[in-house]
């Protein structure tokens, strides 16, 4: 059984995730990166969850990443898929496997970012299996 589309709400906006939404428009997934401490960090913000510093910057990630945990939502309206997914980059993000066969999702499994919009026109990033889209 593969995942039905669903529709996606509009995420909630501010000053500190502003440019991660606008790149999304673009089809870009940004993470931020401490200079301080070297480390990346997820959900976008400010100041670094590591060192407490505020001097991050937004930096493109590959899109690609591997499927930490999962679980398979069959009785929601339109059955779907819920994952974490750690990126290359090292961080990691709860987000949604689309495209895909739910019995070909797997623990391990390589993954790429793409993008679907939000009810409001917005781009929310979630990911298909690599190679299979």
């Amino acid at each position: 059984m593969s995942m039905a589309e669903r529709t996606y709400p509009d995420p909630t906006t501010n000053l500190e995730t502003e440019r991660y939404w606008a790149a999304a428009r673009d089809g870009k997934l940004l993470i931020k990166t401490c200079n301080a401490c070297g480390e990346a960090h997820y959900y976008p913000r400010e100041i670094c969850p590591h060192c407490g510093s505020t001097d991050t910057e937004w930096r493109e990630a590959s899109g690609k990443g591997t499927i930490y945990s999962y679980s398979v939502m069959r009785r929601a309206e339109t059955p779907y898929v819920i994952a974490y997914v750690t990126l290359d980059e090292g961080v990691t993000m709860m987000t949604n496997i689309v495209d895909a066969d739910f019995d070909a999702i797997a623990i391990g499994k390589a993954v790429e970012v793409t993008f679907r919009a939000t009810e409001g026109g917005m781009a929310l990033p979630v990911f298909r299996l690599a190679g299979e889209g």
